[in-house]
């Protein structure tokens, strides 16, 4: 940092955005997993990375620059130099993504990626044990990617004197004023952030009618509690297994 360095814009919104409903959504999804009353649950957040996913890579091409993956995706030199750099506690600063952290973030767009088509085959049947087991063992590699990728940023916080994580909240962080972005391109974020809520809407919209039309026998003859109980909640799983 230098004494010219100024407060600049780096992470636009949608980057912001992605990033902490992707988290959220992983965390959701793997902490719902084992649970049959979540499945909806765990359902939905997976079909949600999946959606964020597609946007990251669309807006990885489209977007601001250091958004772009052609400004911090680089070669298995460039990622063990700044390794190595990391290490005698001399690393180079980049405004946007370092080498070892778009190492991170390549693998868990395509981790994801994998999460998400083994869980759709598991839940539409169309896979046996196999593609449980893909699915259950991508999950564990992912968290495992999440905690390297963790360690990562507080040891080059830590190195470069800056919060990682605030600059990934508010967008900013210190440098020269003609490395800046010009727009936060809230407007997209916007959009994202809508998709997510309708969508998340819809799934908990239509679940308990599945559960109410359940309470009823096929005659309209009123059950006793405990067979619509067991009714309701058969229909609920059918439901969410969908």
């Amino acid at each position: 940092m230098t004494p010219s360095d100024s407060k600049i814009l780096v992470w636009d919104a949608p980057v912001r955005v992605f990033h902490w409903l992707l988290v959220s959504s992983f965390v959701g999804a793997y902490l719902s997993a084992e649970s049959e009353t979540w499945r909806l649950l765990h359902v939905t957040l997976g079909y949600t990375m999946g959606g964020l996913i597609a946007f990251r890579v669309v807006w990885g091409l489209l977007g601001t620059r250091y958004a772009r993956f052609g400004s911090f995706v680089r070669g298995p030199g460039a990622v063990g130099r700044y390794l190595r750099s990391m290490v005698a506690g001399k690393p180079a600063h980049y405004i946007g993504h370092n080498p070892a952290g778009a190492v991170a973030i390549v693998m868990m767009l395509v981790w994801g990626a994998a999460i998400v088509a083994t869980g759709y085959a598991v839940y539409n049947d169309l896979g046996g044990e196999l593609l449980g087991e893909l699915h259950e063992g991508a999950s564990n590699v992912m968290l495992a990617i999440v905690g390297v990728h963790l360690a990562g940023v507080v040891f080059a916080s830590y190195l470069h004197h800056e919060n990682l994580p605030r600059a990934m909240v508010t967008g900013t962080k210190q440098g020269q004023v003609t490395d800046g972005i010009a727009r936060a391109w809230w407007s997209v974020a916007l959009v994202l952030v809508l998709a997510v809520s309708a969508y998340w809407y819809l799934q908990w919209r239509d679940a308990p009618q599945v559960v109410a039309q359940a309470q009823t026998s096929s005659s309209g003859q009123t059950t006793d509690a405990a067979h619509t109980a067991y009714t309701a909640y058969t229909a609920y799983t059918a439901y969410t297994a969908q």
